[in-house]
């Protein structure tokens, strides 16, 4: 029997377009954060990684903090859009003040104002907001279907707003006069973009009722009311599921693998010799992710699921990687972009249907300990972000400091050099042979299936 089909296509985009608002932050902040406090504002690499570590202690409870409030909140709005609204206005002005460190303040001043917006940013407001949009999918619509045409439609937008930042950022600094000036003023400009597309994203959708979520076939055991639960519950209940944990530790692997991956500015401009192929690069990352996502609603029905899709895509994600090493030590240029894009290409497909088994993660939840936590299952994805893109950037921090690297030198020791191909080269393939080693462990369909036919 034909699923039953809740959203219109112009609800799949609006909903997809949030993540223009996520990107404006995220990509902006992980491509372009640690060269502009390094080069611009003169701070030390090691320092700042150190600091950005430092935040994700405060980050440890918010997320599952946050997600557990989403669920018990109810307003006209529903549970997850209000929280996605108001919480992006934080964001605007936190994303504006980490690019506006003030230049004429001493460097311990420098540190604590950066350490203070950064943290607010990650640890309280793009948390809210993150966490939230990401559990509309399961709010919104239970056809699984929908939920991947969502997935896929949201990274579209997530991807190619990614491009378009890392394509145009270092060009639109300058043309802003260049220097701190430059940098702040194109931070207020993406805020003010973000802020307006993420109030016609929640717009877009409407959560659908709580007895229409809790009725029929997702019923474990005739349930119909789930538990309520507290915090600690919601943490047990989340070690409890296994899937959530592989995913959890797939995505912060996948965000400490993009950040390793945005250290390429550095790579570009001392390796290679001109910066401005890092948008280049860009191209050769995105557009593969975005193709790939076109196709991935199409290839996960022919494959019955998204188990199968997902992990023979990254297994050629990880071959693709495999050949860029190989690639970047004959120095071919042309040859480092072919194979980035096919890695790009195979990894398509799981950021296309993440948020589907993440979904269908929740459901192993529900039918197992008959209790819906949608908003707290999808902590798992600022988790991610935070923990994966925080870490990565720190981890970025303490390499070059350790390799010697100087933001004010023309030129850098070998041993600086050295560092930037491991960083640029090595850490993503060993970061993708783990991430598929994962995948081969992680269906969650079947589980479900199986769980289904027992009750």
């Amino acid at each position: 029997m034909e699923e039953k089909r809740y959203l219109k296509w112009y609800n799949k985009v609006g909903y997809g377009s949030g993540d223009i608002a996520g990107n404006v932050v995220y990509a902006f902040l992980s491509s372009f954060v640690m060269i502009y406090l390094t080069n611009t504002v003169g701070l030390n690499p090691g320092i700042v990684g150190s600091l950005i570590a430092a935040s994700k202690f405060f980050d440890g409870v918010t997320d599952i903090f946050f997600g557990a409030m989403i669920d018990k909140t109810k307003t006209r709005l529903g549970k997850a859009r209000p929280w996605m609204l108001y919480a992006y206005i934080g964001c605007a002005v936190t994303l504006a003040a980490i690019f506006a460190v003030p230049v004429n303040m001493g460097k311990t001043s420098q540190y604590i104002w950066f350490f203070i917006a950064y943290t607010l940013l990650n640890a309280v407001f793009y948390t809210a907001n993150n966490i939230a949009y990401s559990a509309l999918t399961a709010l919104v619509t239970k056809n699984s279907k929908e939920r991947v045409q969502m997935g896929s439609c949201r990274f579209i937008f997530a991807f190619s707003t990614s491009l378009l930042i890392q394509s145009v950022t270092v060009g639109a600094v300058a043309a802003l006069g260049g220097g701190a000036s430059g940098w702040r003023t194109l931070a207020v400009i993406y805020a003010v973009i973000g802020l307006v597309v993420n109030t016609i994203s929640v717009l877009s959708v409407k959560e659908l009722p709580e007895e229409e979520l809790n009725e029929s076939g997702e019923d474990a055991g005739n349930e119909t009311e789930t538990e309520k639960y507290g915090l600690v519950e919601a943490v047990k209940l989340l070690a409890a599921n296994k899937f959530y944990l592989m995913i959890c530790g797939v995505y912060i692997l996948q965000q400490v693998y993009t950040a390793m991956i945005n250290m390429g500015i550095y790579y570009m401009t001392y390796v290679l010799k001109n910066e401005n192929l890092y948008g280049v690069f860009s191209w050769a990352v995105n557009i593969p992710l975005i193709i790939a996502l076109v196709f991935t609603p199409t290839l996960v029905a022919k494959w019955n699921g998204m188990y199968k899709l997902n992990l023979r895509g990254y297994m050629l994600g990880t071959l693709g990687r495999g050949l860029v090493v190989v690639a970047g030590y004959l120095g071919s240029v042309p040859l480092m972009l072919l194979f980035t894009a096919a890695a790009a290409f195979g990894q398509g497909p799981w950021q296309g249907d993440m948020n589907a088994v993440i979904a269908s993660c929740s459901e192993y939840t529900y039918l197992t300990k008959h209790k819906r936590v949608d908003g707290t299952m999808y902590s798992c994805t600022s988790l991610g972000v935070k923990l994966g893109g925080g870490l990565g950037t720190a981890a970025a921090g303490w390499l070059l400091a350790a390799s010697g690297f100087d933001g004010t030198a023309a030129v850098q020791t070998e041993s600086c050099m050295q560092m930037l191909y491991f960083m640029y080269l090595w850490l993503p393939l060993i970061i993708s042979l783990i991430i598929t080693f994962v995948l081969s462990r992680m269906n969650v369909e079947k589980a479900n299936d199986e769980l289904k036919k027992r009750i």
